[in-house]
């Protein structure tokens, strides 16, 4: 079994964003910070949850049993319900639904902020990498 905690950060609303995945295993533990465009957290949770999954199914690890934990209630209870009305987040869900179809069993669980430091903490670094990026562009 895999657990893999996700998170996001934002700054502004929308602002840069950046994301953090960290991936725990036997024989296996990854860390990864990365930048993502502008967008509102809640657009930043799923689109790290997006990352996540394509950058599971990319190591050939969607037979495992895996266990998605965010911090983010928007998230868990959209995928959840399998349901949003915001048109922000439809592309998202239905991202995350066809990718989700690729795994033999990946279940989405809510934690407290508590809980899931070592993926904030490479949010945060995700975040600082897109600032450098934005600052170099203008």
């Amino acid at each position: 079994m895999l657990k893999v905690y996700l998170d996001a950060s934002t700054k502004g609303n929308p602002g840069p964003s950046g994301g953090g995945i960290v991936i725990v295993g036997t024989d296996l533990h990854e860390q990864i910070a990365f930048p993502l465009p502008d967008s509102t957290n809640h657009q930043a949770e799923f689109a790290v949850m997006v990352n996540a999954l394509q950058l599971l199914i990319d190591k050939g690890l969607q037979e495992q049993t895996i266990m998605l934990y965010t911090d983010s209630k928007v998230v868990a209870q959209t995928i959840d319900k399998n349901y949003t009305k915001n048109p922000a987040f439809s592309d998202y869900l239905t991202e995350i639904q066809y990718l989700l179809k690729q795994f033999s069993l990946a279940i989405i669980q809510w934690v407290p902020e508590s809980q899931n430091k070592g993926a904030d903490h490479l949010a945060r670094q995700g975040l600082a990498k897109a600032m450098k990026l934005k600052d170099r562009r203008q």
